[in-house]
């Protein structure tokens, strides 16, 4: 038996090494240490088990054997029966001075191993982390008998928790370290979304809502809040300038999927060299100037909704790989060996005819199919002209303060005007006549440029009519209650048709003096 100070010094030397090993050199440690454990002990073969719960195999190991002596059998622990781990993880530990004459009846296939093996006498002491008995450190004799004393025991305990203390840091540190990298890749999503989030603030004029009680624009409206609350992929048709984002933007809002990110993304306005890496992201080096990882729009607007916006522009080699993740609901950075999963909505707008498009050899019928599940068509300005005198003052009462303008009202002529063009641009020319029309005016009264028919001379004439916003929502609140017999509760009643609640119609009515006439006698 082994004098007790070169122990001693191995356990001050073993303490002090493990406490301070990067986690990167545990495993050639802990078998350089198993080595150095036997020297001590005097004996001939070690082994780190992990035992788990003793109801299945070990795990994992680590072994050293003496020169000359029959290593451990690959796989050979996958073989070992539950009696022995059984009795570890008990945590009762097990002393055979005699193999096998000490084995019980029952450890049939330990027989076997240790016959195999050529061992004479072994010894193996159940290890506690974490206030469960998972590993245990093992070793015995092959030249002959041995019994074990309670001090042997003890030592082999000793350096045992040394080592599994410090395996277990390991394993520790490597979750955590994981974790890090988990919440790392999290802050840096967040991050691109908030720069992302960022500049679409910066792009915005202003909180925008869909103006308008045309039955064309209810129609639309109307599908839209149908399709609304499935995952369905939905395809926005609508000329330049109607309303496509704000309809996604509606289509978002009324989602299951309100509370996840709406990515945008206009095909048309990035390069085609770019658009794939904005897209589907790119891992650091797969391009010239990809200095670091980035994730691509599916990847920010998982969980949540992607626009993609002006899609009969996409490029043909952007279109395939499109139509894989719409059909595997997976995406692939470039520069990336593997893919990974995203739960995202696609909807999708544009301008173009694409059936046009696939016949020009310019877009993909199969991808047609994909986004075109449920499409709603967008009314130009010209099919909805009822609806002019809302949006010009919406647009009005949303810049003109910023302009530094006071407007009360717009002649009749003026209105007139704005009514009869058909506006090729849509809403968002009307956009930009009004808001030249406001930068013009220094009055209370609007006034158009002179090719509208309404220039400084005609804007603010009292012979004309002068309708201001409460005069166009009084009129045409008056106009739907006609429509619907003054019935403001019940099947087809003007709230709804004006999309309010009654008690607000009610209200509204009140302030603005709109009362049923009496019937005459």
């Amino acid at each position: 038996m082994s004098p007790p100070e070169p122990f001693v010094q191995l356990v001050e030397e073993l303490s002090t090494r493990f406490a301070g090993l990067p986690v990167e050199r545990v495993d050639g440690e802990i078998t350089e240490a198993l080595r150095r454990v036997a020297g001590v002990l005097g004996t001939e073969g070690i082994t780190l088990v992990e035992v788990g719960d003793g109801d299945r195999a070990p795990q994992r190991i680590y072994s050293w054997t003496a020169p000359g002596m029959l290593p451990n059998p690959e796989g050979a622990l996958e073989t070992l029966p539950a009696w022995w781990a059984a009795t570890l993880a008990r945590g009762e530990s097990l002393r055979l001075s005699r193999v096998p004459d000490d084995l019980p009846p029952e450890a049939t296939a330990e027989r076997s191993y240790m016959a195999q093996r050529g061992i004479k006498a072994h010894l193996a002491v159940p290890l506690v982390v974490g206030g469960r008995n998972l590993f245990a450190l093992a070793t015995g004799v092959f030249r002959g008998y041995r019994t074990w004393s309670d001090a042997e025991e003890r030592r082999l305990r000793v350096v045992g928790q040394i080592l599994v203390n410090a395996l277990y840091r390991k394993r520790i540190e490597g979750k955590l370290r994981e974790s890090l990298a988990e919440v790392k890749a999290l802050k840096d999503r967040i991050e691109e979304e908030n720069a992302y989030l960022r500049t679409e603030l910066r792009e915005m004029d202003g909180p925008v809502e869909i103006v308008g009680a045309s039955a064309a624009l209810r129609r639309a409206l109307s599908l839209a809040a149908q399709v609304a609350p499935s995952n369905s992929t939905v395809l926005l048709l609508g000329e330049t300038g109607t309303g496509k984002e704000l309809f996604a933007n509606a289509i978002h809002a009324q989602s299951r999927r309100s509370n996840g990110p709406l990515i945008k993304v206009n095909c048309a306005a990035i390069p085609a060299t770019l658009l794939e890496s904005e897209l589907f992201g790119h891992e650091k080096g797969a391009f010239t100037g990809a200095i670091a990882s980035r994730p691509g729009r599916f990847e920010l607007a998982d969980g949540g909704t992607l626009l993609l916006d002006e899609i009969g522009d996409l490029p043909s080699e952007v279109q395939a790989k499109l139509l894989r993740v719409l059909q595997d609901h997976e995406v692939q950075r470039l520069g990336a060996n593997r893919s990974h999963k995203v739960d995202v909505r696609i909807l999708t707008a544009t301008n173009r005819n694409l059936e046009q498009r696939i016949a020009e050899g310019a877009f993909r019928q199969d991808l047609l199919y994909r986004i075109a599940v449920f499409e709603i068509r967008i009314p130009p300005l010209r099919e909805r002209r009822e609806d002019i005198p809302l949006l010009v003052w919406s647009i009005i009462n949303r810049r003109q303060l910023e302009l530094d303008r006071r407007i009360e009202r717009i002649s009749r002529r003026s209105m007139d005007a704005l009514q009869a063009y058909d506006w090729p641009g849509n809403i968002r020319e009307l956009e930009n006549v009004i808001e030249r029309a406001l930068i013009l005016s220094r009055g209370p009264a609007l006034e158009l440029d002179e090719w509208f028919g309404g220039g400084p001379g005609h804007a603010g004439q009292p012979r004309h009519s002068s309708d201001s916003f409460d005069t166009v929502a009084a009129d045409h609140i008056v106009h739907v209650l006609e429509r619907c017999g003054w019935k403001v509760d019940g099947a087809g009643n003007a709230a709804e048709v004006l999309g309010m609640h009654p008690n607000t119609l009610r209200s509204r009515m009140k302030k603005l003096g709109i009362a049923r006439p009496r019937a005459s006698r």
